[in-house]
């Protein structure tokens, strides 16, 4: 009962340190306010969609403690490796790793008593399809608590972005950025049609934001997040012949502003809900 006593970490091992120091700045805030949400109870058993590399799948379980089961479901096997490694050198036992998607839960009906989701259901491929899985696998009254960032995510950049484009013109490229936004960040008012029809009542909505602050906007573009997580996507939106001085120009523009304006801010405005299950829809 009190094996955690025995517990003993060296901060000089770079295992220890690879499991504490990987946290991405982007997906913290997110986490954090769910976290604050979550209804804490012994005995249950929770989902979490989307663990990417275990956060915050492992500090639920945690709080949970091991008399509750927390199942993760991620497509990424990369991911769940890492994730499997947090768990061993954490010796968290109460979580399993399943890879997959979840548009098809591998679980039976009316399975869980909470499903979190932070940031996760931006990036799935059917979201209607996996909200009406949610509600399959939920029990009557489960929570169901998950983040994603709006819409205006970044606006100060698009809006450089679009000016750029305009330039050039290139205005059918500014469809491609409002599909781009459209297709990872949903408005707020189709999560809440979307929710009712697969038989969720949302109990609260919180809004909240947080800020990206560079010192211009060659900082922007060399942030490892902004190439991992953006710039792909960015580029598809310009002809390839154009890309070169498309970019350039933007970030021409964003270091002229942030000259006048000391840095260049980008504001990431998310929305947090919790939600009940209240209706079986299957």
């Amino acid at each position: 009962m009190t094996q955690y006593l025995r517990a003993q970490y060296n901060l000089n091992n770079p295992a220890c340190i690879s499991i504490i120091d990987d946290l991405p700045f982007w997906s913290a805030p997110f986490g954090i306010k769910l976290l604050d949400v979550v209804r804490y109870k012994k005995n249950i058993c929770a989902l979490d969609i989307g663990f990417g590399f275990g956060f915050p799948l492992l500090e639920l379980a945690m709080r949970l403690g091991p008399s509750s089961k927390v199942y993760g479901i991620d497509p990424g096997k990369a991911g769940m490796e890492r994730a499997q490694l947090k768990l061993k050198y954490a010796d968290v036992q109460n979580i399993e790793l399943i890879e997959g998607v979840a548009e098809t839960l591998p679980f039976e009906n009316n399975f869980f008593d909470l499903i979190v989701s932070n940031n996760g259901l931006n990036n799935v491929q059917d979201l209607t399809k996996v909200l009406e899985e949610c509600n399959r696998v939920s029990k009557m009254t489960a929570q169901f608590v998950f983040t994603f960032n709006t819409n205006r995510t970044f606006i100060e950049f698009y809006d450089m972005f679009r000016e750029v484009l305009r330039e050039h013109g290139l205005r059918e490229c500014e469809e491609k950025i409002d599909a781009h936004i459209y297709s990872k960040r949903k408005p707020l008012s189709e999560f809440k049609d979307m929710l009712g029809e697969a038989g969720f009542l949302i109990r609260a909505i919180h809004e909240d934001e947080f800020t990206y602050r560079f010192s211009d906007g060659t900082s922007i573009f060399n942030h490892f997040f902004m190439k991992l997580a953006f710039m792909g996507a960015w580029k598809e939106i310009v002809p390839e012949s154009l890309q070169n001085e498309v970019f350039q120009q933007i970030e021409d523009k964003i270091n002229r502003r942030a000259e006048r304006n000391e840095g260049f801010a980008m504001r990431v405005p998310f929305v947090t809900l919790n939600c009940e299950k209240m209706k079986q829809i299957n």
